[in-house]
């Protein structure tokens, strides 16, 4: 047994506490103590980007986290604001007000509870009151961070000091594109430590059908144009309708929509001459039949549907030194192929995804290279997924993320981070299963009909369902574990083996002919097993198929040797209570045994000479076939075995299973390195520290199981959600370098089954009611 570990925990969490585990004096004492993070920043209902920008922000650090820190707002309004705040920010400051400035400065600096102080920062925001904006962050006493909304390029001398000024004063500044901290470092002379790159957060959707999206707005035949926001003279919209009658001669069946309100800064200094100049150009150029305005302010749901069901994106900004746009941002995010002027940010982005750029007001070029898009259906498609891929990592939830690791590094009393754990929805789940069974792939989470079935992931599938079932007894449920136990059914053969491949037309596959199909056999067995452990809670029609299933695949069960197939089976038949089964269990159990006597050496507690993939259900079967048969042999080398498991998965705190980038051989050094990492590992480990918690009541497998569970929320080497909460669904891996986003069967029944191993542990909450989580209510920018 190694020194560092007991029972398989490694001493940095021997004193680990849990944030669902707080005695009620220690509640009381968090609510009075959580480090405070203030955000200095124009809130909505003022219509601006970056009140938009950060409500977005705060909502999302508060879904992702609890527990960990309390934000507040400090609110900038002008003279003639006075906005009706859904909830009264705790500051307000009138940045045309110098005393303002002094006020609000001396009950930020008496709150002690304030740890940081986040400016969003935006040159307009404090136009003509410098001096007072200056002497309010230096004379903070709190770590200021800055956010950088805007990054000019070749400053002139007073540009540069007042910018170099903030630099100086601020523990981090945070922009939102390589390119503003190229900017930074090349011409203001900033340290690179001191810059942090935090992309534009954006919002995730369910990519849905695009025809259906048009059919939606009445759209369908149409090849959708469209561009949204603030609508000012800045955005070029001219430019796309000027080419609009060439793109309409090549394409009759176009449409350009003009999504968004007139900036209510326009409206006030020249009311809407603009928007009236942009519709008498429509009428000049006999476009009535090929543009809409759709002069709203649109809920962020609505804006999203619109992007989902456009066919190309045109971003025509005037100012070549906008440093970063949300909504191209949301555009790319949404999948669409993207047509735009060379802003930095567009230029950064559209490089690596194959968009398009055109010269700003060129509205000659604009048409050419709209009009050639229109014609590649496959070109705008892979520009699509490309875009959806490369903008995976902006979702607000990794900004979040991101924001709350600098907090964690900046507050001068520490924060922890306390993940939130996310309410269980199955909507995805339902997606993928059809009147036969759970589908094998999905395209992003977009069901693959062509990828068929495996007995697998329905094996998976009536495991997690019974499992949800049990704590939350819904007949939606009951349809589902009927469905997969069918599907089972179906698969069993009459010899009482069971193949695993089924095409989409319901036929096994040449594939069950050339793969070893034990394994898939032993997750049948567990299944079953789970399902038989039920038997006063579900339908005793239910109970009877899955005994006869059972009790038929017993015979030629006893010929398996393959070592994660007898511990999948013993799994099962732990909870079927015949002498028949304790018989085989044993079997299997001193088979594995014996492997382990036979392979284990001082330096090597494994039941094989190298660890590959689902390595905890081999210790977790030890611990059933110990509770099964009280043999002290099962129980030691569960214990010795999980133990030395757990020092090549956990460290520092963190899990990083082992990974498909190159298995661990008993005699070589295990690679650390990243990528490959499949949620199926993290939950099987979870699931084996719920076994573990419960069988021998230690405190700290409970912890880790904690701690592997925020692999799914982002603590992995990319720091990168996997869990997906507006699907419910659960992507498919953490590679080296992204996040695979496809959102198959078996990720998210592994979401799901590690999921409710945290709701057995801690006792959470596990439904929402309606199914889906809220989606923010946001500006447009």
């Amino acid at each position: 047994m190694h020194n560092r570990y007991k029972n398989g925990l490694p001493e940095e969490l021997r004193n680990a506490s849990t944030s669902q585990e707080f005695t009620s004096f220690q509640k009381k004492k968090a609510a009075v103590s959580l480090p405070e993070i203030l955000f200095v920043t124009s809130y909505p209902p003022r219509e601006c980007g970056i009140a938009s920008y950060s409500q977005d922000l705060m909502y999302a650090l508060n879904e992702a986290f609890e527990n960990s820190f309390t934000m507040s707002v400090c609110a900038l309004e002008r003279n003639h604001e006075h906005p009706r705040y859904q909830e009264q920010p705790q500051y307000i400051l009138n940045t045309e007000n110098p005393i303002d400035y002094w006020k609000v400065l001396n009950r930020i600096n008496a709150n002690e509870a304030i740890q940081m102080v986040l400016i969003q920062h935006e040159f307009g925001l404090f136009a003509n009151h410098d001096y007072e904006f200056q002497k309010f962050y230096l004379s903070l006493k709190k770590p200021v961070v800055f956010v950088f909304h805007t990054v000019l390029p070749n400053p002139d001398v007073k540009l540069r000091l007042k910018v170099v000024a903030m630099v100086t004063a601020a523990s981090a500044i945070v922009v939102m594109t390589q390119n503003a901290a190229d900017i930074l470092i090349r011409d203001y002379g900033v340290p690179v430590s001191k810059i942090q790159v935090i992309a534009h957060g954006t919002h995730l959707a369910e990519h849905v059908n695009k025809d259906a999206m048009k059919i939606r707005f009445n759209l369908l035949g149409k090849k959708v144009l469209s561009t949204f926001g603030l609508i000012s003279p800045g955005k070029g919209i001219e430019t796309t309708l000027k080419a609009m009658p060439d793109i309409v001669a090549a394409h009759p069946d176009v449409l350009f929509l003009i999504l968004g309100i007139t900036h209510p800064g326009v409206v006030k200094s020249e009311g809407e001459v603009y928007r009236n100049r942009l519709e008498a150009l429509v009428e000049t150029l006999g476009l009535s039949h090929h543009v809409q305005f759709v002069n709203a302010y649109l809920p962020l749901e609505t804006l999203l549907a619109y992007l989902q069901l456009t066919d190309i994106y045109i971003f025509t900004s005037t100012d070549p030194h906008q440093a970063v746009s949300g909504t191209f941002s949301y555009a790319l995010s949404s999948g669409c192929p993207v047509v735009s002027t060379p802003i930095p940010h567009a230029k950064e982005l559209l490089e690596e995804v194959g968009g398009v750029i055109v010269g700003f007001g060129d509205s000659k070029q604009l048409g050419i290279e709209v009009i050639s898009l229109l014609h590649q259906e496959e070109r705008r498609h892979e520009i699509s997924l490309n875009g959806l891929h490369r903008m995976a990592s902006t979702a607000w939830q990794n900004s979040a993320i991101a924001h709350a690791k600098l907090f964690k590094a900046i507050a001068p009393g520490g924060i922890d981070l306390h993940y939130r754990y996310p309410a269980i929805h199955v909507a995805h789940i339902k997606e993928m299963t059809t009147s036969f069974g759970m589908l094998q792939f999905s395209h992003l989470s977009q069901p693959d009909l062509l990828s068929g079935y495996t007995l697998d992931d329905n094996a998976r599938a009536l495991l997690a369902m019974c499992r949800l079932y049990a704590r939350d007894p819904q007949y939606q449920y009951l349809v589902l574990i009927d469905r997969y136990l069918r599907f089972i059914q179906y698969c069993q053969q009459k010899d009482g083996t069971f193949l695993n491949y089924v095409d989409e037309d319901k036929g096994f596959t040449p594939q069950n002919a050339e793969c070893n199909l034990e394994d898939s056999n032993g997750r049948a067995i567990w299944a079953l097993g789970y399902l038989m452990s039920l038997e006063e809670l579900l339908p005793q029609a239910t109970v009877m198929l899955a005994e006869s299933l059972l009790q038929h695949a017993l015979p030629p069960l006893s010929k398996v040797h393959s070592t994660r197939a007898m511990a999948f089976a013993i799994k099962g038949l732990y909870h079927f209570d015949i002498s028949e089964t304790d018989k085989l269990l044993c079997t299997f159990a001193d088979r594995i045994l014996q492997m382990y006597k036979h392979e284990s050496r001082e330096d090597w507690h494994w039941f094989e000479p190298y660890m590959t993939y689902g390595n905890s259900v081999l210790s977790e079967a030890m611990v059933c076939a110990f509770l099964k048969t009280a043999n002290p042999e099962y129980r030691a080398v569960a214990l010795e075995s999980f133990d030395f498991l757990l020092s090549k998965t956990f460290e520092g705190g963190h899990i990083k299973v082992i990974s498909n980038q190159g298995w661990h051989l008993r005699n070589a050094t295990l690679s650390k390195g990243l990528g490959g990492e499949q949620p199926i590992d993290v939950a099987y480990t979870i699931m084996a520290l719920e076994t573990f918690y419960d069988t021998f009541g230690d405190e700290h497998y409970k912890a880790m199981a904690q701690q592997a569970f925020y692999w799914f929320l982002g603590d992995n080497h990319l720091n990168q959600i996997v869990y997906n909460p507006i699907t419910g669904g659960c992507y498919d891996g953490v590679e080296l370098k992204n996040v695979n986003l496809n959102q198959g069967a078996e990720s998210t029944l592994s979401y799901l089954l590690a999921r409710l191993s945290m709701a057995c542990l801690f006792e959470t909450p596990i439904l929402q009611k309606d199914g889906k989580p809220p989606i923010p209510q946001a500006l447009s920018r």
